[in-house]
């Protein structure tokens, strides 16, 4: 596609390029959405059970295909157990959207009644946005590239997705599962390219997802806006947890953990700040460092281990970067903290830093690596005060001995989400409405139904029951 030059993609496990893009121009772009927009209608017309049918023949596709779409992903994302999740994943988040999809969409509409102005009824209906479009990241290609396609599509869009350049290599087979369903093909397309090609498709479409950095994020609303078109964002996070003095310590350690570094902490919704009861701190920190201690790296085997690589190389830098600038201000590392270059790839083991400082990088800005700083905390009026003193509040966590003592302190937090007696479980609860705090976000939920029904305009219908009003009711002298 055109003549722009080839995007190199790097091998996360290797270090090397191995793998090349050819960007797609505006021009190519805007050709797309023109193709895009005259299909549309007629999937429109298709309603939501028909569209719902197509929708799992798509599903079926992709489970027929599922070994060649999971071994190009792991290969950009240098992992295997992930990638296989992301994968076996997607027919069932598009079969849930093609089950409830039609429910949905049949409440939307209100049927006739009176208005509150004399002798007129109303009545509304629901039109999906034309054209659809996606800027996804590079953390997660393949849920981040549909989690907002699919209700989309499920609403009446067409639609197209960029995907990210840094891991492009499952789109080939995806796409082919694309073209097993003609019916989708004509209304959903994908274009690869770098943030040139992300410009033109805000510039061509009616309706614009973008997930990543807060930096990029706005950005994409500053065109989205030129545009004149909605911009729904999902942003970082600095996301806190805080652990009771009531909760198990070893338990909470594991939980934070987990939260923290699985996926190598490359995920936005990864637990990034810990704040603990100093009753339980010792005991917490010691099960930390002993569970952070046992983790494996897989490497060299990408099937053995938990921890994999950074997939993008310039986000070790940073992760590195910070832990170096706590380390010179007093903060100490009890486990990790070295970026380690093995076979070309760039790792990081878990790494548990204590004596930071709400000043610090490691506490403020987004890290995205297996990195957990440990605050302890004398006062719970203290520990949600330091919680809240972020420019992020896309999600949050509190432990403690019982749910109901947890909830109390959750209900504090200034996050869209708080996962209670548990960490990060926005990556796997996909049915709970949220909102994206401060910085973290900007439109609708992406999960649960409003992740559909943000796709509609709404149209009212009013009706005049008897005759119109003539010129002469607004005379004068009247």
């Amino acid at each position: 596609m055109g003549g722009a030059a080839m995007i190199p993609v790097r091998n996360p496990r290797s270090g090397e390029i191995d793998y090349s893009i050819q960007p797609a121009s505006a021009e190519q772009v805007a050709a797309e959405a023109k193709r895009l927009r005259k299909a549309q209608p007629k999937w429109q017309a298709l309603g939501a059970s028909g569209r719902a049918d197509v929708l799992r023949r798509w599903a079926d596709a992709i489970e027929a295909r599922t070994e060649d779409i999971v071994a190009p992903l792991s290969v950009d994302t240098g992992r295997l157990r992930i990638a296989r999740i992301e994968v076996e994943g997607l027919p069932r988040s598009i079969r849930r959207w093609a089950d409830r999809g039609p429910e949905i969409i049949a409440a939307l509409d209100a049927k006739d009644r009176p208005s509150a102005f004399p002798g007129v009824s109303i009545s509304t209906r629901h039109l999906p946005y034309p054209l659809f479009g996606a800027i996804a990241p590079w953390n997660f290609p393949v849920v981040l590239s549909t989690i907002d396609l699919i209700p989309a599509l499920m609403a009446g869009c067409a639609a197209v997705v960029k995907p990210s350049e840094v891991t492009p290599r499952f789109l080939e087979p995806l796409k082919e599962t694309i073209a097993a369903v003609p019916e989708l093909e004509r209304v959903l397309a994908f274009v690869l390219g770098g943030p040139e090609t992300g410009q033109a498709l805000i510039a061509n479409v009616d309706y614009v997802c973008f997930t990543g950095s807060v930096a990029t994020g706005r950005k994409v609303a500053e065109a989205a806006a030129r545009a004149f078109i909605p911009a729904n964002l999902e942003l970082g996070g600095k996301d806190p947890m805080i652990v009771l003095a009531s909760a198990d310590p070893v338990q909470a350690a594991r939980t934070a953990l987990r939260a923290s570094v699985v996926a190598s902490g490359q995920a936005c919704q990864s637990i990034e700040r810990v704040y603990v009861a100093r009753a339980i701190a010792q005991p917490f920190i010691d099960a930390l460092v002993h569970e952070a201690r046992a983790c494996r790296l897989n490497h060299p085997k990408i099937r053995e281990g938990e921890i994999g690589p950074f997939i993008f190389a310039r986000q070790a830098e940073t992760v590195q970067a910070q832990i170096d600038d706590a380390r010179s201000r007093g903060a100490r590392v009890l486990t990790g903290g070295t970026v380690e270059r093995l076979g070309g790839g760039l790792y990081l083991r878990p790494t548990v830093i204590i004596d930071v400082t709400s000043d610090m990088a490691i506490m403020r800005e987004e890290t995205f690596g297996p990195v957990v700083p440990v605050v302890i905390f004398d006062d719970v009026e203290e520990a949600i005060a330091q919680a809240n003193d972020s420019a992020f509040g896309l999600s949050a966590a509190v432990l403690a001995g019982s749910a109901a003592e947890a909830e109390a302190v959750g209900a504090h937090l200034e996050a869209g989400a708080v996962s209670i007696n548990d960490g990060a479980l926005t990556s796997m609860v996909w049915d709970a409405e949220k909102s994206g705090f401060k910085s973290s976000g900007l439109g609708p939920s992406r999960t649960g139904d409003q992740g559909l029904t943000r796709f509609f305009r709404t149209q009212a219908l009013i009706r005049q029951n008897g005759p119109p009003m003539n010129l002469a009711a607004f005379a004068e002298d009247a």
